[in-house]
């Protein structure tokens, strides 16, 4: 296991090297969870690019920190993380509230971002009044008692079957995310707009959603790729709000085919890996 002090942070991290000409793809990960979700869509792209994850502040192994925090303060992290790697002009792949945190990454660190992969996100997600919700049962009953619902988004009913023990896991990695990481990751969620910021992204951008999304549905993350300019939209069939859990193969399959189409030599990264 790797970690680092960022911003007075302990963040929990992983870098796969590869070639040093490859370039690097660097995954942010959705409320909830840590970066094991990522595990289907690694092991596919693994020695043809190098690939950096990691715990977001306030899940997985990583630190709660000094709160409340901000997208823009989870942007901070992962500036930093990849200045300590020497990284730059990568591959940002964000789900959900990593999504988030790519788009701040841009505004605040152009220079470390050559194209992004928007996941199930969005400009804006959810509004004020379900956020205020969603925190104060949380913060009455625990993280336990929204996990029915929270599920429902995430994933489609076929992959909800009692027997798949997958599923299981998924519960059991929401569940003992620390509570206050939770919280202040969706008082984070909740402040954050990029409704303006989105229109002046000028790196490649492609936008993608599960067709079965129930946290960032399609005709959502639709309106983002449209504010972005000439951005990509992709829909995955079958899929809630977790692809890369739930269709690896095909969203390895888009990453794949939208990174080839870019012009030649962009982007190209750079990783002390």
């Amino acid at each position: 296991m790797q970690f680092a002090r960022i911003n007075d942070v302990t963040i929990h991290y992983q870098v796969i090297g590869a070639p040093a000409d490859r370039p690097v793809i660097v995954f942010t990960n959705s409320l909830g969870t840590d970066f094991r979700i990522w595990r289907d869509v690694v092991v596919r792209l693994a020695g043809d690019y190098a690939i950096v994850l990691y715990d977001k502040r306030g899940h997985g192994l990583s630190d709660v920190g000094q709160l409340p925090s901000s997208i823009e303060d989870h942007a901070t992290d992962l500036a930093g993380l990849l200045d300590l790697l020497s990284v730059k002009n990568a591959v940002i792949s964000g789900l959900s509230v990593g999504g988030l945190i790519a788009q701040s990454l841009y505004q605040r660190r152009p220079d470390l971002v050559g194209a992004l992969v928007l996941c199930d996100t969005a400009h804006k997600i959810g509004t004020a009044e379900s956020w205020n919700a969603r925190i104060a049962a949380v913060a009455k009953s625990g993280i336990a008692s929204i996990v029915d619902a929270i599920m429902e988004r995430w994933f489609t009913p076929a992959f909800r079957r009692p027997e798949n023990t997958a599923y299981s896991g998924y519960c059991n990695m929401l569940t003992r995310q620390p509570v206050e990481g939770y919280i202040a990751a969706c008082e984070a969620i909740r402040d954050a707009d990029f409704t303006e910021a989105a229109k002046r992204i000028a790196v490649p951008t492609i936008c993608i959603v599960g067709d079965q999304d129930g946290s960032t549905p399609p005709d959502l993350v639709l309106s983002t790729a449209r504010l972005i300019p000439d951005a990509r939209y992709e829909v995955i069939a079958d899929c809630a709000h977790i692809p890369c859990v739930e269709q690896p193969e095909a969203l390895t399959a888009i990453i794949r085919a939208f990174l080839t189409s870019l012009p030649t030599g962009l982007p190209t990264g750079e990783t002390n890996r």
